[in-house]
């Protein structure tokens, strides 16, 4: 049976029919079937790729720089922020299960071209901003690690759309496991440190809890909204509601209640994975550099190079390097097929897979080469903190259209988000718009 036969049933609110599937070459190519155990196996793994984006080195430059400056302060940003992102990616799930449309699908027929045009020179910003990041932190892994320097490890970086191409090619299964697999790398390097670093538990205990001076001090806001925009990233809500349709659930509205009940529990264990990661990131900076009084550490390299003299082993900076490596290969993958959801949604284009992911890293990866070559070893932290500020600027754009389309109930039929979620959805994109509207005063003014 065709994809297009397979299509699921356009519902009056929208426009037109959708169209290709979204990453049609692997859409519904995962079996969900057998017992209640195996079915929700079958939807392990989305939850993961989107993880990979909440602790990406974007992050690692925010939680460091927050950590070191303000010890755990900001571990409350964290939390708060892990909160926002299941909500909004449970949202992103059932947009997609309930419509069979990805986000930027669901924009292109909503909203008037022109509106449609923007907000995809939106997403494709925000999406330069993480490839920067990521960019920078393979770079900066592949130097601390092998002593590659920062020019070529960009133009290696490059190389990830072959690895997704082979892996798709073979299964999308594959992605997945690869992309588990470093993050249980990074795990345990973490583990590691942290037992190394040894931090005061009551003190990281009661930085989860909230204080008025990250509103009320500019610069500790400067970092909690890099914090939350490396956090609630704009391209990992296009990315969930593509990669969550890989899965074969059927057309039914059991069917599909049984997949999103599987799909929120997925990506909310995933999340809360990516929370502990976070959180050990900003624990490593406290009780590391902050309790010692090195309150300006947030240089990657640096960091690197005060681990082993700090921790008192020459193999904590190595674990440092290597999670980063990890974690900026992941990243270039999820951002890669977010790229190619973004571009094939928003402007409908029919080419070849190969050539639909070769242009969408293009567009993503060039400007984010120059501008890492351009700043240099010495402005990476800085470039870093600024795209995840950048990141947070642009969250609205993909947040407001995703609570609107989950709250229609002729777009989502049966699946329509109930309203106690919608109001929490609600409330959550105008605490973060009304953040970055005090952001940008305190920078202005």
């Amino acid at each position: 049976m065709t994809v297009e036969a397979r299509a699921p049933k356009v519902f009056s609110g929208w426009n037109q029919s959708r169209g290709e599937a979204s990453l049609s070459d692997v859409h519904r190519t995962i079996k969900v079937s057998g017992n209640t155990w195996r079915r929700a196996a079958a939807f392990v793994g989305p939850g993961y790729l989107v993880a990979v984006g909440y602790m990406d080195p974007g992050n690692w430059a925010t939680s460091l720089a927050g950590g070191s400056k303000f010890g755990y302060a900001l571990l409350t940003v964290a939390l708060v922020s892990n909160i926002m992102a299941i909500v909004l990616q449970s949202l992103c799930a059932r947009l997609a299960i309930a419509s069979g449309r990805d986000l930027a699908q669901a924009c292109r027929d909503a909203f008037p071209r022109p509106v449609a045009w923007v907000l995809w020179a939106m997403a494709e910003l925000a999406i330069i901003a993480t490839d920067i990041a990521e960019v920078v932190g393979t770079a900066i892994g592949l130097n601390l690690i092998f002593g590659i320097p920062l020019e070529i490890g960009v133009l290696i970086t490059a190389l990830d759309v072959f690895l997704i191409l082979y892996l798709q090619r073979v299964g999308f299964r594959w992605v997945e496991a690869l992309v588990v697999a470093l993050l249980a790398i990074i795990a345990a390097c973490f583990i590691v440190q942290i037992a190394l670093a040894d931090p005061v538990w009551g003190d990281v205990i009661r930085g989860f809890a909230p204080t008025t001076e990250i509103v009320t001090n500019p610069e500790m806001l400067y970092l909690a909204l890099g914090i939350l925009g490396a956090t609630v990233m704009p391209h990992n809500l296009y990315l969930h509601s593509g990669i969550v349709q890989t899965r074969d659930y059927g057309n039914s509205v059991p069917e599909k209640k049984e997949a999103l009940k599987f799909a929120t529990i997925d990506s909310t264990v995933a999340l809360m994975f990516a929370l502990c990661i976070n959180a050990a990131i900003l624990i490593l900076a406290a009780a590391t550099f902050h309790a010692a009084g090195q309150t300006n550490v947030a240089e990657l390299g640096e960091v690197h190079s005060l681990l082993a003299p700090m921790l008192g082993l020459a193999i904590a900076p190595t674990l440092f390097g290597i999670a980063l490596l990890c974690c900026g290969i992941n990243s270039t993958v999820t951002a890669t097929l977010a790229g190619q959801i973004v571009m094939e949604g928003f402007l409908n284009i029919q080419l070849a897979p190969w050539l639909r992911r070769l242009i969408t890293r293009a567009i993503a990866i060039v400007p984010a080469a120059i501008v890492t070559i351009w700043f240099g070893e010495s402005g990476t932290a800085q470039l870093l903190i600024l795209t995840q500020v950048v990141l947070s600027l642009q969250l609205s754009f993909a947040v407001f259209p995703l609570v609107m389309f989950t709250a229609d109930k002729t777009k989502m039929g049966a699946l329509v988000a109930p309203v106690w979620l919608i109001a929490f959805a609600v409330f959550i994109a105008v605490v973060i718009a009304a953040l970055n509207v005090k952001l940008l005063y305190d920078f202005v003014f």
